[in-house]
């Protein structure tokens, strides 16, 4: 009896070197698989945020076209002023194009996107584009969208 409970007491833990680097290899194997995965569901997240950010954009907009009978304003980072519309102006989010940018660029129509991040805004009463706000991007998110369409 002495001999077997010496035999289990020296088999706890890893047995040998053999079974330890198993173990780390499967680990790393794991982790090799994990990363890109959570790596793409923070873009993912990110272009989620956009989205909801040019909705409220949007409607913060279209507030404020009711409220001034038919008019859009001619900056909408006037809506962020006095908190009526926006506390503030959200951020437009490209991952891996563009850092995130609050920045609205004045345009005569959506064609004017130059690709610099942030929102387009159009500003122009004689556009058929009055008043509409989009990402100023020109890339693809990853459904292969692009920034410009939402």
């Amino acid at each position: 009896m002495g001999r077997s409970s010496k035999a289990l007491r020296d088999r706890r833990g890893f047995g040998t070197n053999i079974e330890l680097q198993l173990i780390v290899a499967i680990i790393g194997i794991l982790a090799a698989v994990a990363i890109p995965k959570f790596a793409e569901l923070i873009r993912q997240s990110n272009e989620g945020a956009s989205k909801g950010n040019i909705g409220a954009l949007r409607s913060a907009l279209a507030i404020h076209y009711g409220d001034h009978e038919g008019w859009y304003p001619f900056f909408p980072g006037t809506l962020a002023g006095g908190g009526l519309y926006l506390s503030s102006i959200p951020r437009a989010k490209t991952p891996n194009y563009h850092p995130d940018s609050a920045d609205i660029r004045l345009g005569h129509s959506i064609l004017d996107a130059d690709d610099r991040g942030g929102w387009l805004y159009v500003s122009d009463v004689k556009s058929a584009d009055w008043g509409a706000i989009v990402v100023n991007c020109t890339h693809t998110d990853t459904k292969g969208t692009l920034w410009l369409a939402y």
